[in-house]
C-alpha cells in the first residue's frame, strides 16, 4: 500500500477515507451485527455453560474501562489516550494507524446469559469477560426409569 511522508497528500487521504468507509459498511455476519475494525477487537464464544467475551485492550488501564450489562446488553466503553505529541511547529505526524479516543462496543447476549452470574479479569491486555447460561437453560441428560 502506498505511503507518503508528505502532509496533504490527496491521494493518501482519499485512501484513508474508503477504508474508514469500508469498516463502517462492513458487518460482521453475525445477526448479532458486530461491526469489524473496531476497538478493542472482540472473539466472542460460549460452552453450554457460559457465554465468553475477549476484549482485546493492550495498553489500556483496566480500571478506565466501563463494562456494562442490561437488557441482554453487554457494553465496554473507555478511551484510549494518544501517546503522539499534538503536530505543530515542532513537530510532525506522518502516520498514524493506531485508534486513541473514545470507544463503545455493543454486544447483543443470548436470552439465556444470567446477568446476575458474570465475571470479569484481565491478563496481559486481554479483558476476559464470563457470563453464565442459567441453570434452566442448561443442557441436561434425562434418564429413562
Amino acid at each position: 500500500m502506498f505511503r507518503s511522508l508528505f502532509p496533504n497528500d490527496v491521494f493518501v487521504e482519499m485512501d484513508r477515507l474508503q477504508r474508514e468507509i469500508q469498516q463502517a459498511l462492513d458487518l460482521s455476519p453475525n445477526i448479532r451485527g458486530f461491526g469489524r475494525g473496531g476497538f478493542p477487537a472482540l472473539n466472542i464464544g460460549g460452552t453450554p455453560q457460559t457465554v465468553e467475551v475477549y476484549a482485546f485492550a493492550p495498553g489500556l488501564d483496566p480500571a478506565t474501562l466501563e463494562i456494562d450489562l442490561e437488557r441482554g446488553m453487554l457494553t465496554i466503553a473507555g478511551e484510549r489516550p494518544s501517546a503522539l505529541p499534538e503536530p505543530g511547529r515542532q513537530s510532525a505526524l506522518h502516520i498514524n494507524e493506531r485508534f486513541a479516543g473514545a470507544f463503545r462496543r455493543v454486544i447483543s447476549l443470548p436470552d439465556d446469559a444470567d446477568p446476575d452470574a458474570v465475571s470479569a479479569s484481565v491478563k496481559d491486555g486481554v479483558v476476559h469477560i464470563s457470563i453464565q447460561r442459567r441453570a434452566a437453560a442448561q443442557p441436561r441428560r434425562i434418564t429413562i426409569h
